[in-house]
């Protein structure tokens, strides 16, 4: 699963990296060191042009009628997004990236979760495969909503966790954002595990754990140690 990540590159570098058209007023680029389900994130969707925009991490179906459902669909699984009921139609049609630096994930071992870092090792910003969709509540408020798909881990997250948010390759980006794609086939041949060479991670402190601490110091290394990975 994906539950927090961090976003801190400059808009210069997030404009570059997804090929920019319009950058919305509602976009908030401040940097976060610990996003948490049910904050502001910030998508990249193709509605004519590609634009950067605000939306809320935790997706709403449009038939929901309590907003409270978000808090249980902040992941999509890559297996099954494409025919279950609340993300089929987004599928089709409403495909996003969310701009992300990194993310956490924990490495549980009794009762102990020790967080780690993980990033490109390329650094710069990066885009989750997600959806996105606009939900009306009952007051006539609209809310964009969303949710990050997950897929399988590699093999450096898989001594960690048994999944990890599909990162879309660059050359992929297109393809994604196109809404007069629907072939499924297509699609989902992009949601599979970015290749583990490419990625890093490191441990990191535990006041990640609470989503009241953000600050660089979360993405600091606290030692050497990396789990083992996985070469079978």
């Amino acid at each position: 699963m994906c539950g927090r990540f961090v976003l801190f590159s400059p808009a210069e570098s997030i404009i570059k990296e997804f090929h920019i058209e319009e950058v919305l007023p509602d976009a908030d680029l401040k940097p976060s060191y610990n996003i948490a389900p049910t904050q502001d994130i910030v998508i990249v969707r193709n509605d004519g042009k590609i634009t950067l925009t605000r939306c809320k991490w935790g997706f709403i179906p449009s038939w929901a009628m309590d907003k409270t459902i978000g808090y249980k669909m902040i992941n999509a699984r890559a297996e099954t997004v494409s025919e279950k009921p609340a993300f089929r139609s987004s599928f089709k049609s409403q495909r996003c990236l969310i701009v992300a630096d990194g993310f956490y994930e924990w490495s549980k071992e009794g009762r102990v979760n020790t967080p780690f870092y993980i990033r490109l090792k390329s650094g710069g910003p990066l885009g989750f495969a997600g959806l996105y969709n606009v939900w009306t509540s009952p007051a006539g408020e609209h809310v964009c909503t969303s949710t990050i798909i997950t897929t399988d881990a590699n093999r450096l997250l898989s001594p960690i966790h048994e999944r990890m948010p599909v990162i879309v390759r660059k050359s992929d980006h297109g393809l994604w954002l196109d809404q007069e794609i629907h072939e499924s086939k297509k699609l989902l041949s992009v949601l599979a595990p970015y290749p583990a060479e490419e990625m890093e991670l490191r441990q990191v402190s535990a006041l990640v754990n609470s989503p009241a601490h953000n600050s660089p110091d979360l993405i600091k290394p606290i030692n050497n140690i990396l789990p083992r990975m996985n070469t079978d």
